[in-house]
C-alpha cells in the first residue's frame, strides 16, 4: 500500500470503542477488533476523525507496541479496504470513496519518466450536492475532486500527458503531488494505460454506464422499490388524465369466441415474424380495437396501502405500476381519420391528440427508413412511458425496467397480431423529440420509448 495516501473510514461507518475491542459497523455488517494495545485504538480513532497517511498510522502503532502490532494493524487495514470501508485521499486534491463490498485498491508499478497517461473514455465528471465527482462504469469507486486544480488535471488528461507536462501551468502543483494524484486515478481505473481488450472495445460509453448503474455490483446507490418520493409528492394516477373531448369508442372482441378460433400458442410462436409490406386494403378500426383490447386494456384496478393504484393488464409489468402508454398514429385505417390518438386502457377508447401534422409525417418517414423502406406503415403504435409513475417507487434500475416492459409489450403485440393475421414489426429506434413537438408533451414527463409498425397483411 502506497505510504502517501491519507486513509480514512467511510462516512457511513460507525466506530465504537470499548475497553478490549473496537467495533466498526455499517448498515449491513458489524466487525469487532481486539484493541488491547492503546496505539491500535488511537490509530482507529484517527481513521474515523483525524485522517493520516498509512505510514503515519503505522508509526503511531509501532511507537509503543512494536512491529507485531504493526503487522496486525496492517492486516486490519487490508480487510477493511477489501470491504470497501477505507477511503484514500491525496490532499488537497481528491478522495477516492469505495462503492462496493469487494473493492480492490492497488496501484501498478509505473516508470514515471517514460509513461504517459490518458483519461479513460469511460470516466466522466458531474456535479452532485455541490461536489465534483469523477466516476466510471469500470470502477467500483468514485473520486471527489476537492480542488479546482484536480479538475484542471482531469481536463488536461483528455490528451496523453506525462507527470511533468501535467504539472505545467497549474499553480502550486509539484510533480510529486501530480504523481500521487495519478496513482489515485490508476488505482480506481480512471486512466487508460493499455489498449482495450476485444471485449471492452465493443462497448460504447453510454451503454456500459447504463448497464453498470442499473444493476448491483459497481455502485452504492439504492436499488429497487425504495419509494423515494413517498410523503414528498403524490404518485401519478394509474390512468392518465383525459387528453381530449373527442373520443372514439373501440370494438371489444368476445374473448371466449376467439379462444375457439385462435391458432395455438405453438403455431403463433413458430409463425411469428416481422412483416414490412402491406395489403393495399388497410387495417380496420375494428381490428385495431381488438388488438388494443387483447394487448393493453386494464382488467382490474387495485388500491395499495402506499396510496398508489396499480392495475392488471394482459402483459406483465413490474410492481403492476404500468407506466407505458400507447399512441396510435394513423396513416391509413378504415374507419379512422389520419391523426395521432391516445389509447385509454380503462375505457377502451381512443382520444384525438392532434390532427395530422409535419411531426407525425416525420415519425412515419423515420419508421419507413428504419424498416429498410419496404413499405410505409399503415399504423404506427408509439409507446411512451410516464416516467414519474415508475420513478416514484423504483430507483437505479427504473429506466432499465421500463425498457424491459417495452420488450414484453412488443412480444405481446407480436403474438396477438400474428394470431389476427396482421403485419407487425417492432422498431429499435425512434425520435422522442419529434414526438414531443408533435404532441406538446414535456420530454421529461412522458417520452416515446418504442415504436411498433402495423398494417394489413398481404
Amino acid at each position: 500500500m502506497n505510504s502517501f495516501f491519507t486513509l480514512s473510514l467511510g462516512k457511513d461507518i460507525n466506530l465504537i470503542a470499548e475497553d478490549e475491542k473496537i467495533i466498526l459497523q455499517s448498515n449491513a455488517l458489524k466487525l469487532s477488533f481486539s484493541a488491547s494495545q492503546l496505539r491500535i485504538k488511537t490509530a482507529f480513532n484517527h481513521l474515523k476523525n483525524y485522517p493520516k497517511t498509512f505510514s503515519e498510522l503505522q508509526e503511531l502503532v509501532k511507537e509503543k507496541n512494536g512491529q507485531e502490532a504493526v503487522e496486525k494493524f496492517t492486516s486490519y487495514i487490508e480487510k477493511l479496504t477489501y470491504l470497501g470501508w477505507i477511503c484514500h485521499s491525496v490532499f488537497p486534491l481528491a478522495t477516492a470513496i469505495p462503492m462496493t463490498g469487494d473493492y480492490q485498491f492497488s496501484c501498478p508499478e509505473i516508470d514515471w519518466q517514460q509513461q504517459t497517461f490518458t483519461l479513460s473514455r469511460f470516466a466522466y465528471l458531474h456535479q452532485i450536492e455541490g461536489q465534483m465527482l469523477l466516476e466510471s462504469p469500470r470502477s467500483k469507486a468514485k473520486i471527489i475532486l476537492l480542488d479546482w486544480r484536480a479538475t484542471a488535471l482531469i481536463g488536461k488528461l483528455s490528451q496523453p500527458q506525462s507527470c511533468a507536462s501535467l504539472a505545467e501551468e497549474i499553480p502550486d502543483l509539484t510533480e510529486e503531488l501530480t504523481q500521487q494524484f495519478i496513482s489515485l486515478l490508476l488505482a480506481t481505473k480512471m486512466l487508460s494505460l493499455e489498449a482495450e481488450n476485444t471485449h471492452l472495445i465493443k462497448w460504447e460509453f453510454h451503454d456500459l454506464l447504463f448497464h453498470s448503474r442499473s444493476r448491483k455490483g459497481r455502485h452504492s446507490n439504492p436499488v429497487g422499490g425504495t419509494y423515494r418520493f413517498l410523503e414528498k409528492m403524490e404518485p401519478l394516477p394509474v390512468v392518465k388524465p383525459p387528453m381530449s373531448e373527442q373520443v372514439i369508442q373501440l370494438y371489444k372482441p368476445n374473448l371466449e369466441e376467439l379462444a375457439k378460433t385462435d391458432i395455438s400458442l405453438t403455431q403463433v410462436l413458430e409463425s411469428r415474424r416481422s412483416i414490412r409490406e402491406y395489403n393495399e386494403n388497410p387495417i380496420t378500426v375494428e381490428q385495431l380495437g381488438e388488438l388494443l383490447y387483447r394487448c393493453a386494456r386494464i382488467k382490474e384496478v387495485i388500491d395499495l396501502k402506499e396510496k398508489v393504484q396499480v392495475s392488471r393488464r394482459p402483459y406483465p409489468g413490474g410492481g403492476a405500476i404500468y407506466e407505458l402508454e400507447i399512441y396510435p398514429a394513423i396513416n391509413y385505417c378504415q374507419g379512422l381519420e389520419a391523426a395521432l390518438y391516445h389509447y385509454r386502457p380503462d375505457a377502451h377508447e381512443l382520444e384525438l391528440v392532434t390532427q395530422w401534422n409535419q411531426g407525425i409525417e416525420t415519425l412515419f418517414t423515420d419508421a419507413y427508413n428504419a424498416s429498410a423502406q419496404h413499405g410505409m406503415p399503415q399504423i404506427l403504435l408509439i409507446i411512451t412511458a410516464r416516467f414519474g409513475r415508475f420513478f416514484w417507487k423504483y430507483q437505479s434500475m427504473a429506466y432499465a425496467a421500463i425498457l424491459k416492459h417495452v420488450g414484453v409489450m412488443y412480444q405481446t403485440l407480436y403474438l396477438v397480431t400474428t394470431a389476427m393475421k396482421l403485419a407487425p414489426c417492432a422498431l429499435g429506434s425512434g425520435n422522442s423529440d419529434i414526438f414531443a413537438k408533435a404532441t406538446g408533451i414535456d420530454y421529461y414527463e412522458e417520452s416515446s420509448v418504442g415504436e411498433f409498425m402495423l398494417g394489413a397483411i398481404l
